[in-house]
Parts: C-alpha cells; structure tokens; sequence
C-alpha cells in the first residue's frame, strides 16, 4: 500500500474513535481501548508522513482523501 493509503486509514480510526473516547469520558470509564485506536491511528499517519516524500500539506489531505476512495470505490 501506499503512504496516501495509510494516510486516510489513519484519518479514519482516529476520527471513529473520538465518539468512543466521548462515550467513555462520559461515562466516567478509563479510554482504554480508545487510547490504543488513537495510537493505531497516529502510527499510520506518521508513517505516511515519513515515507511521503516531502510529507503532506494541510491543503493536499482532502485530494489525497478523495483519490484513495475514488481509487478503491467504483
């Protein structure tokens, strides 16, 4: 896979994790398991970021967003 692909996965879990991180707070629970997506989810993201040439840019992730799931949506 490449860097823009762990990129969106990254952007994904994290972005799925913040409700389950709302959850348990309210709930007045420990995150745990939402610790370790945001973990997931930063260790893809870095890792896109080191192996892009150049890294990205704020204003390239919504291209970068859209062309993987234009690539593997028909």
């Amino acid at each position: 896979m490449d860097p823009d692909t762990f990129l969106v996965l990254g952007l994904i879990v994290a972005a799925f994790s913040v409700p389950s991180i709302m959850s348990a707070l309210s709930d007045g629970r420990v995150p745990r398991a939402s610790a370790i997506t945001i973990l997931i989810a930063g260790a893809l993201i870095l890792y896109a970021i080191q192996s892009q040439p150049g890294g990205y840019a704020m204003s390239q992730i919504p291209d970068v967003f859209v062309r993987v799931v234009a690539r593997y949506v028909p």
